[in-house]
């Protein structure tokens, strides 16, 4: 399976220490060159050390080739997702994890298969991976200062059984 990551979830997952989990359920994670520096970004950002990030053999980071279709993208998105969005086309990837709304309905208007970071944690749910959704989701919009709609985070509660 190949999935593609913008920069929101593996930054949320790292800032609540469950980064564990995205190779746990996708294996390895491919992200672009402006993904990965807009995750360097944290470390002084917010005074984490990257150290496992960099390391980690599951995150993959490929340079995109089309430059004109990210500077197409570039007029309605950021750099990284933009990137991201081109680099899932031209590797035909299976999923782009992506959670910013813009992001997403670019992607699908491309008719690429997006997931978001809640999507992942409901798969990891199913998978046996983690017990329950509801405190990490919490942490998520505590510590990582991550928005999840109100309405979106019961839909999650109820698909889950929580």
């Amino acid at each position: 399976m190949i999935v593609v990551s913008d920069t929101s979830p593996i930054g949320s997952l790292y800032l609540v220490d469950r980064l564990e989990l995205l190779p746990a359920v996708f294996g390895e994670v491919v992200v672009p060159e402006a993904v990965f520096q807009e995750l360097l970004a944290l470390e002084s950002d917010f005074g984490h050390d990257l150290s496992s990030l960099k390391k980690a053999p599951w995150l993959i980071v490929r340079k995109v080739s089309d430059q004109q279709a990210v500077e197409r993208f570039c007029q309605e998105l950021d750099s990284g997702e933009s990137e991201a969005i081109v680099l899932a086309q031209e590797m035909h990837a299976d999923f782009l994890l992506i959670d910013e709304s813009e992001g997403r309905q670019v992607a699908q208007r491309e008719g690429l298969h997006v997931v978001g970071l809640l999507g992942m944690l409901m798969q990891a749910k199913r998978n046996g991976l983690i017990t329950a959704i509801k405190p990490i989701m919490e942490e998520l919009r505590s510590v990582a200062g991550f928005r999840i709609a109100e309405q979106l985070y019961k839909e999650v509660l109820i698909k889950m059984d929580e």
